[in-house]
């Protein structure tokens, strides 16, 4: 019996072990199929699909670090350069993963350091989902090293620059300056913006799984290099200018005051100054009223100076000459007095310049067509954009009217109802000083001299600029603006401020003029708006500015003097004598 039992056991597993074998090894070449598919799949069908994941985990795209171009004067000297800083940044998720918060002394630390709210640094990185998060922007390489020290998980230093302006307050209006991204907002900062900035060209790396570099791929997208800007500001020359304005505004008690000075023979502008001014460097006193361009942005009825230019489009027109006397009495015209501070029974043109009578001015006005002072205007460019390119740049304005009353054409002639800025009136004047030729403006260095366009005869120039000498001279109302050894030609002008309505109290102080007059060299205009001090006239406010800046402009330069030397006198017998007791006593 036991015997048949082990019979048919052997029987029952002879008959199933070939079933198990079978179905197993169908299992196995499923398996083996399916892989073989699969494999032919990735290698065949979808070759790039794993290798882009992988790259996904290792390829990273970096970019170089780039700085913004640099801004100097026409000598070299920098105004705005771009310095090496750090910026603080944190990955919130790295922080909570290494439980970095629990090191409560080192944030305590951080925070000290950073000049922020222990608070607020730490909310700021309290949601563990995020990975990146700025902390402080440009920080100095000395707070750089200290953090460093903290050893803090997941916080890092990431490179960037910061402008600095060595020149501050002087040229601070003219350069203007940048956001935190590097990105100008005023001046030739922003003028300039795309010439100054870099694009930094992108490469593709491959890291490994602790952050290491082993493979630099290439580039992937080619970068812009910046380019640095010559100004054709004379440093040496806005250093002067600002400090004499600075004080000319401060002893006048001014609302603000305005200088340029212009090369006559190239056009170059060399100094560009205003008061009040701001420190560039210091983002969080930035104010953008003090910021403002006044010497470009801002626009005023030039009075007096304008009348040397009504002068020549009425020599021009055959209206007056130089030998006809005017009668200069004050004289009533639409409801309205025209008078002149200073008095004269008659005088020719040459008077009228030199002691700058408003009545004389208002008779050859009323002589003319409106167009043909507003015309000539614009020749001189006046009420027009100057082309530098400066943001804010406003271009004035020239009054265009189909039907002109008798007073506005009256004061028109002597500098009312038109709006100039500073710029503009500088190189009218020095479109004068080249007898009549008007050359571009530029803020930027050039290579040669513009050949320019003549606007006036060159009779008539010289004629006007010999009346605009006697303006300097004893008895003229800029005698102050005097250079001793040089000869000067400029015009005096004080204008009020107008207001809604009419005219309020306050003035406008100007002189403009250029030097030596025998070859031209400098054109300069001064504004001093709104002066309190004890004299408006601007002459007296204007004037004296005018005569530090020239002279240090013309000896900086090695101009030689023009001016006749006055000739030595004889010693009488008489004082002979006494010269000789003089040296015996000593």
């Amino acid at each position: 019996m036991r015997t048949n039992t082990k019979k048919n056991n052997k029987k029952h597993d002879s008959a199933v072990a070939p079933w198990r074998f079978m179905l197993l090894l169908g299992f196995i070449l499923v398996g083996f199929t399916g892989l073989v598919a699969r494999t032919a799949w990735i290698q065949i069908i979808q070759p790039d699909r794993l290798r882009q994941e992988g790259d996904m985990r290792s390829l990273r795209t970096t970019a170089d670090p780039s700085d913004r171009g640099m801004v100097t004067d026409r000598n070299g000297e920098q105004l705005a350069v771009s310095v090496p800083v750090q910026a603080v940044w944190a990955d919130p998720k790295e922080i909570h993963a290494a439980d970095g918060l629990k090191n409560t002394a080192a944030w305590m630390a951080l925070a000290d350091v950073l000049g922020l709210d222990m608070r607020k640094l730490t909310s700021s990185v309290a949601d563990p989902k995020r990975r990146f998060v700025y902390l402080q922007r440009q920080i100095t390489p000395a707070v750089a090293d200290y953090i460093v020290k903290l050893k803090l998980p997941g916080v890092h230093l990431r490179r960037e620059t910061r402008r600095y302006y060595p020149s501050g307050e002087i040229s601070a209006h003219l350069v203007g300056n940048t956001n935190i991204d590097g990105s100008g907002i005023e001046g030739v900062e922003r003028a300039f913006n795309d010439w100054l900035s870099s694009t930094p060209s992108e490469y593709k790396i491959r890291k490994d799984r602790q952050g290491r570099v082993i493979e630099n791929i290439g580039i992937v997208k080619e970068g812009k290099k910046a380019n640095d800007l010559v100004l054709s500001i004379d440093q040496r020359l806005q250093s002067i200018a600002y400090r004499s304005l600075k004080y000319a505004t401060e002893v006048n008690k001014a609302t603000s005051g305005s200088l340029v000075l212009m090369d006559v023979v190239t056009g170059e502008v060399l100094a560009m100054v205003n008061t009040p001014s701001y420190n560039p460097n210091n983002r969080e006193q930035y104010q953008s009223f003090r910021a403002r361009n006044r010497a470009v942005t801002d626009t005023y009825e030039p009075g007096s100076t304008v009348k040397p230019i009504v002068a020549m489009s009425a020599l021009e027109h055959g209206v007056t000459s130089w030998k006809e006397v005017l009668d200069t009495r004050p004289f009533s015209i639409g409801g309205k007095v025209v008078t002149d501070s200073h008095r004269m029974a008659s005088g020719g043109l040459f008077d009228i310049l030199k002691y700058s009578s408003n009545i004389g001015m208002a008779h050859l006005a009323l002589r003319m067509q409106p167009q043909w002072i507003t015309s000539k205007f614009e020749e001189f460019g006046l009420g027009q954009d100057s082309g530098t390119g400066l943001m804010g740049e406003s271009s004035g304005m020239i009054p265009l009217r189909s039907r002109w009353s008798k007073i506005e054409l009256a004061t028109l002639g002597f500098g009312y109802g038109l709006r100039v800025t500073p710029l503009q009136l500088t190189a009218a004047y020095a479109a004068l000083a080249n007898k009549g030729i008007r050359k571009p403006v530029s803020v930027l260095k050039v290579s040669q001299s513009p050949k320019g366009e003549r606007i006036i005869d060159p009779l008539i120039a010289e004629q006007v600029i010999h009346a605009l000498e006697s303006v300097v001279e004893e008895g003229g109302t800029g005698g102050k603006a005097a250079v001793p050894g040089y000869r000067i030609a400029g015009k005096t002008g004080t204008a009020k401020v107008a207001t809604a309505g009419g005219y309020g109290k306050d003035y406008v102080g100007t002189f403009v003029g250029f030097a030596p007059v025998s070859n031209p060299r400098f054109a300069m205009v001064v504004i001093i708006n709104e002066p309190h001090g004890t004299s408006y006239y601007g002459g007296s406010v204007a004037g004296p500015t005018f005569a530090e800046v020239m002279s240090s402009a013309l000896q900086l330069y090695n101009v030689p003097p023009d001016a006749p030397q006055e000739p030595k006198e004889e010693l009488n017998t008489a004082q002979r004598s006494e010269v000789k007791k003089s040296a015996t006593r000593s």
